[in-house]
C-alpha cells in the first residue's frame, strides 16, 4: 500500500497565507459575491509554491502541514452549521478560500449551507445514520462529493479543527484498481442516475427526470469516477451492469487508506479520481466533537465525461462567485 504523501508548506507559503488570510477576515464579509469581487486579488500575492499543492501522485490525495492554525483559537464545536456565523468570516476559513484560489476556483450550492463557499462538516443531533457529512454513528459510504451534478468540484480541500477520537478519513483512488477491459467498458455506458443527496432537499423535490450517466471515463491521463452507491438506485441495474459495480466497489475497498486528520491538517482530494468517506464514531454534543471544513474547487480545462454536458442537475444551481 503506497503511504499518503505528506507535504509541509515552506515558510514563504505559510507566511504568506498567515498575513493575507488575516487581512481577508479583518475587511471582508463572507458573502460570496463581496469574496469573489476581491478574492482573486487578494490570491494574486500568494506564495507561487501553493499553486503545486495539487496532488500530483497515484493516490489522488495530499496532506498538507504547517498552515498557520490555533485550536485554542476556534471555540466549541457547534451543534449545527448554521450557528456558525453567516456573516463572518475568520482567518481559518481565509486561509482554505486563499489555498482554494491557488488550486483553481472555490464554488458553492445555492441549495447547500445557505450558499456559503466554506461548508462546517460536524455531527448533527438526528442526522446520526444519514449518508451526509452530519451523520456519526454509521460509516459514511465511499462517493464522489456531490456525484448527482455535472458541476461538481474538481477538488475538495478539508481541514481539521478538531478530531479528537482520531477518526479516520478513507479515500481509494480508483487508478489504483485492477478492472479488466469489460468491467471498465460496462461501467463506462451512461446506465443507472445518481439521484441527489440528502445534503439537498430542494433538488431531492425536482421534477426532473433522472439521468443515467457514466461510472468511469477516459480523463486523458488515466480512469475518471463518479460514484455513490448509496443514491444510486442499484435494484434499476441489468445483471452485467450490477457485478461489474461490485467488482468495482471490491476493487476500491481493497485500494482504501485511511487518514488521520490532527487539528492545522489541510486534506486535498481529488473529486475525479478519488471516492472518500469516513469510519463511524459516537458523537457527544458537547463541543469536543469532531469538526472539518470543506472547500469545494473547480480546475478550469478538466477533462469529464462528453455526456455530462446535456445533464439538468436536478435544478441545483452551482454558485461560482470567482468566475472572471
Amino acid at each position: 500500500m503506497v503511504a499518503v504523501p505528506v507535504r509541509q508548506l515552506p515558510e514563504t507559503s505559510i507566511n504568506s497565507l498567515r498575513v493575507l488570510s488575516r487581512q481577508v477576515s479583518r475587511t471582508l464579509t463572507a458573502e460570496p459575491a463581496a469574496l469573489g469581487a476581491t478574492l482573486p486579488a487578494v490570491a494574486e500575492n500568494l506564495d507561487p509554491e501553493l499553486s503545486r499543492c495539487v496532488p500530483r501522485s497515484p493516490q489522488g490525495v495530499l496532506v498538507l502541514r504547517g498552515l498557520p492554525f490555533d485550536v485554542n483559537r476556534i471555540g466549541p464545536t457547534p451543534s449545527h452549521w448554521s450557528h456558525v456565523a453567516a456573516g463572518r468570516i475568520d482567518e481559518w476559513s481565509a486561509q482554505l478560500l486563499l489555498l482554494a484560489l491557488a488550486l483553481g476556483r472555490p464554488l458553492g450550492w445555492e441549495g447547500q449551507q445557505d450558499g456559503r463557499l466554506v461548508h462546517d462538516i460536524l455531527p448533527i443531533q438526528g442526522q446520526e445514520q444519514d449518508q451526509t457529512g452530519a451523520s456519526s454513528s454509521v460509516e459514511l459510504s465511499p462517493h464522489t462529493e456531490d456525484a448527482f451534478h455535472p458541476g461538481r468540484a474538481n477538488l475538495l480541500v478539508l481541514s481539521c479543527l478538531r478530531n479528537p477520537d482520531r477518526v479516520a478519513t478513507h479515500a481509494a483512488c480508483v487508478r489504483h484498481t485492477q478492472l479488466d477491459d469489460d468491467d471498465r467498458n460496462v461501467l463506462s455506458r451512461p446506465t443507472l442516475p445518481i439521484l441527489p443527496d440528502a445534503a439537498y432537499a430542494e433538488a431531492q423535490q425536482s421534477d426532473a427526470p433522472p439521468l443515467p450517466v457514466a461510472t468511469l471515463w477516459d480523463a486523458g491521463a488515466g480512469l475518471g469516477l463518479r460514484y455513490d452507491p448509496s443514491y444510486t438506485p442499484l435494484g434499476d441495474g441489468d445483471p452485467e451492469y450490477l457485478d461489474a459495480y461490485r467488482r468495482l466497489g471490491e476493487e476500491l475497498d481493497r485500494v482504501a487508506v485511511g487518514i488521520r486528520l490532527d487539528p492545522g491538517d489541510v486534506l486535498v482530494i481529488d473529486n475525479d479520481t478519488v471516492v472518500h468517506g469516513r469510519e463511524p464514531f459516537r458523537a457527544r454534543y458537547d463541543g469536543t466533537d469532531r469538526w472539518l471544513r470543506r472547500v469545494s474547487v473547480r480546475v478550469p480545462g478538466r477533462q469529464r465525461s462528453a455526456t455530462e454536458a446535456t445533464e439538468h442537475g436536478y435544478g441545483q444551481r452551482v454558485l461560482d462567485p470567482c468566475l472572471t
